[in-house]
C-alpha cells in the first residue's frame, strides 16, 4: 500500500550531513523562536500533535524546548492521511487527558498547502480544536505559526523515517483498520543501522537552547500575500505542463525531495542550477533517472517543485524498488 522506506546510501548519508553542517544552527534558532511564540500565546497545559511523519523531528524539540520553559506539556504523534482525514481514534485519546484549548499541530514545512486544508476540513467535526497549525518553514503562506516563510533546506526535510522514529507512512485500510481503531503503521525495525531519530533531536536540541538566551528572537508575522503567490506558481506549472491534479505537484525543497524518495516523478523543476542545497534531491533524481531541468515558470517562493507522473499514462517506471 506504500512505497518503502529504503536505507539511505553512503552518498546520501554524506548529502544530509552536509546539511547539518550547513543549517543546524539555522534549525536550532528557528526552533528557539517557534518555542518563544508557543510559549508566549498559550496560556495553561500545551499539547503538542505532531502530524506523522514530518512533525514528528519537530514536535519533540518543541517539547524539550518548551520543558525547558517550565511548560505543561504534552507530545504526540497523531496520523493525518489527505482526503481521509486526521485519525479520529487518536484525537479522541488525546482529548480525553488534555484540555482542547492548549492543542497545537505540528508539521515541518508547507508545500501547496494540502495539510493545512485537510487539518481546516477535519477540524471542522472538532469544534473545540482551534486550527493551529506551527511549521519551520511556510512558504504556502498557510501556518498558524511559523519560523519563515522561506524554502530552505531543513536536515530533517530530507530523510524519511530514519529521522521519524524508524514510523512508516500512515496506512488507512478496511483491512487493516476498523472503525474506531487508530490510523495503522509499520514500525521499521530493519532500518534501526541507519536510524539517526535521537542523534538528530539531541544535536539540535543544544542548539536550540542556547538560541533561547535570545529572548529578542521572534517569529514573523504572517507575510502579506504569500498564500496567494504560493498558489499562483503551482497554478502555472499546472497550465505549463498540462497538470490536471495539482495533487501531481509538490513544491518546496523537503516536499520535492521526499517526493522522488516515495513516488513516481517525471521532473523536478530547480529555480537555480547552483544552488548548493538542492544537491540531495539532485543526487536522488540522477539515481532514479529523472529529469531536473531550469524552471521556466518562475518557482517563488519555492526553490524546487517535483511533479509526479501521471498514473493515469502507466507511466511508473520511476517507483524506487524495494
Amino acid at each position: 500500500m506504500i512505497t518503502p522506506d529504503r536505507a539511505p546510501t553512503p552518498d546520501y548519508t554524506k548529502i544530509f550531513q552536509t546539511a547539518m553542517t550547513r543549517n543546524r544552527a539555522r534549525m536550532g534558532r528557528e526552533v528557539a523562536k517557534l518555542v518563544r511564540a508557543i510559549h508566549a500565546r498559550i496560556d495553561g497545559p500545551i499539547t503538542l500533535c505532531s502530524l506523522v511523519r514530518g512533525g514528528v523531528p519537530l514536535g519533540v524539540l518543541l517539547q524539550r524546548g518548551l520543558g525547558f520553559l517550565g511548560r505543561d506539556t504534552v507530545h504526540f504523534g497523531v496520523s493525518i492521511i489527505r482526503d481521509r482525514g486526521i485519525d479520529a481514534a487518536a484525537m479522541a485519546q488525546v482529548l480525553g487527558q488534555r484540555p482542547p484549548e492548549g492543542v497545537i499541530f505540528v508539521d515541518g514545512w508547507t508545500g501547496k498547502g494540502a495539510i493545512a486544508d485537510e487539518l481546516e476540513r477535519t477540524l471542522a467535526d472538532w469544534p473545540d480544536l482551534h486550527e493551529r497549525l506551527v511549521v519551520l518553514a511556510d512558504p504556502a503562506g498557510r501556518a498558524w505559526l511559523s519560523a519563515g516563510h522561506d524554502d530552505w533546506l531543513i536536515p530533517s526535510g530530507i530523510l524519511g523515517c530514519t529521522v521519524s522514529g524508524l514510523i512508516s507512512r500512515t496506512i488507512l485500510n478496511d483491512r487493516l483498520t476498523k472503525p474506531g481503531e487508530f490510523h495503522a503503521a509499520l514500525y521499521l525495525k530493519g532500518l534501526a543501522d541507519h536510524d539517526v531519530s535521537r542523534p538528530f533531536v539531541d544535536e539540535i536540541s543544544v542548539l536550540m537552547r542556547a538560541a533561547l538566551a535570545d529572548a529578542s528572537a521572534k517569529a514573523p508575522e504572517p507575510a502579506d500575500g504569500i498564500r496567494q503567490t504560493a498558489s499562483a506558481v503551482v497554478d502555472a506549472i499546472a497550465q505549463h505542463f498540462g497538470v490536471a491534479n495539482r495533487n501531481r505537484i509538490k513544491p518546496g525543497i523537503a516536499e520535492a525531495t521526499r517526493a522522488v524518495l516515495r513516488r513516481a516523478p517525471e521532473r523536478v523543476l530547480v529555480a537555480g542550477d547552483d544552488d548548493q542545497d538542492l544537491d540531495g534531491l539532485r543526487y536522488l533524481a540522477h539515481d532514479r533517472a529523472v529529469l531536473v531541468e531550469r524552471s521556466h515558470v518562475p518557482l517563488f517562493p519555492y526553490r524546487a517543485v517535483t511533479i509526479l507522473a501521471d498514473a493515469g499514462t502507466g507511466n511508473l517506471a520511476k517507483i524506487p524498488p524495494s
